[in-house]
């Protein structure tokens, strides 16, 4: 077989493979070593367990089960429920006042915890009946909690930023960084889709009562607010101030997590082995990937087919704008379909030499592959965020209502992506 043909082989039987539904880090490793070894020759593996140290010798990755640890522990304190307690009392006096809430607490989840799953779930187990309860359009109360859930994939510390960055070669602090304005962005303009619509269609998201003191609400609300900003400063700008690199800031934070439950009174040896086995799972997972995504791009390397796409995306008319555009489209259609750890291991190391050779900023294109990837959260059928608030939302909440609310904010996420697209020198500046 044309040994270009090869390349082409392997990735169509591994995106079947994942349609089909077999797990991603064994689909990957199987397709990997079903086609090398009957095209390319059992040899070629002996530079596996090669890889496979240098996996395990990365120290940036060792940042990966810091923060995730860090995020279930912040989860289990019960800091999110504290937290969209205190700013639905703060803010639902006005129109849409729970729903910009909820995109508060989104944001302050993300930059304290990252993990996409754990802050749905909490935001659709406490948000969610306030909102219905009071009257709120329900396919915009589904649609808010589901985009401010995903945050957490553009606003540092995200895991997807660690994934990128070691995929592509680029600093992580350097990411996260570049991430600070674009998800300030985001969370600016789903609270003002928020506060129009509360303008325009007040019975889309009707204030609600609030009986207690103002002073006492503001007192409860910093009370509540005040410590995971302490940690996001912690973990940020020990980043940001070059006193820390990721993978030490990790470790802050897991350790600031650890005191903060204490504060709580929610820490116990107990919990802290289910987090801890929680943790160990969820690394394990994407390390599996990580490691069957090695022999993927190995054998798709030296099959030769990593040149037929490098020479493809460069004869396109456009130069690099065309290329640019063609890769957003195709993983946005992707997403619709595969999760975002399979596209950052399958997808991204095949566009990254291209992108070098059109001379294209790295850091602006890891950031616009990380908020495309984030749309991959809220776009149906497969969209995790989706999932995660149907899995805790009322039985007779139907999977329609959920799709019909997040289409608003998909529009408003692929906006800012456009605008990030459009000026790049004015947006990652920070």
């Amino acid at each position: 077989m044309n040994e270009e043909l090869i390349g082409i082989l392997l990735f169509g039987v591994a995106l079947i493979s994942l349609f089909v539904g077999y797990y991603v880090g064994f689909t990957f490793a199987g397709v990997s070593v079903l086609v090398g070894v009957a095209f390319l020759g059992l040899d070629l593996f002996s530079f596996m367990p090669y890889r496979i140290m240098a996996i395990m010798e990365n120290t940036t990755l060792m940042a990966i089960p810091m923060f995730i640890f860090m995020g279930i522990v912040l989860q289990k304190t019960g800091l999110a429920e504290r937290l969209l307690e205190s700013s639905a009392k703060l803010f639902g006096g006005i129109s849409g006042g729970v729903a910009i809430s909820t995109i508060v607490v989104g944001a302050l989840l993300a930059a304290s915890t990252g993990v996409v799953g754990a802050s749905v779930v909490a935001m659709g187990v406490i948000s969610l009946p306030v909102m219905l309860k009071n009257n709120y359009h329900q396919p915009t109360a589904c649609g808010v909690i589901c985009a401010s859930g995903t945050l957490g994939q553009i606003i540092p510390p995200s895991i997807i930023l660690i994934i990128l960055g070691d995929v592509m070669g680029i600093a992580v602090g350097d990411l996260f960084k570049a991430a600070v304005l674009p998800g300030f962005m985001l969370v600016t303009a789903y609270a003002l889709y928020i506060l129009v619509l509360g303008k325009f269609k007040p019975d889309f998201c009707p204030p609600i009562v609030v009986d207690e003191p103002k002073s006492e609400i503001i007192k409860q609300a910093l009370k509540d607010i005040l410590p995971p900003l302490v940690l996001i400063v912690a973990v940020l700008g020990s980043i940001f101030s070059g006193v820390a690199t990721p993978t030490e800031s990790s470790a802050i934070g897991a350790v600031g997590a650890v005191l903060l439950s204490i504060a709580y009174k929610s820490f116990s040896i107990k919990s802290l082995q289910a987090v801890s086995k929680e943790t160990v799972k969820v690394t394990s997972m994407i390390f599996a990937v990580l490691i069957g995504a090695t022999a993927f791009s190995m054998v798709f390397s030296y099959s030769g087919s990593e040149y037929l796409v490098e020479e493809f995306f460069l004869d396109l008319p456009g130069d690099k704008w065309m290329f640019i555009i063609i890769a957003m489209v195709a993983i946005l259609i992707l997403g619709f379909f595969i999760d975002f750890i399979e596209i950052a291991f399958l997808v991204v190391p095949i566009l990254t030499p291209v992108a070098i050779a059109l001379d294209i900023d790295l850091i602006w294109f890891a950031i616009l592959i990380s908020m495309n990837l984030q749309t991959s959260f809220l776009t149906p059928p497969f969209g995790f965020s989706l999932f995660y608030l149907k899995g805790v939302a009322p039985s007779w909440l139907k999977t329609s209502t959920i799709y019909k609310g997040v289409m608003p904010f998909i529009l408003i996420q692929i906006a800012v992506l456009c605008l990030v697209l459009a000026f790049p020198k004015y947006l990652i500046i920070f």
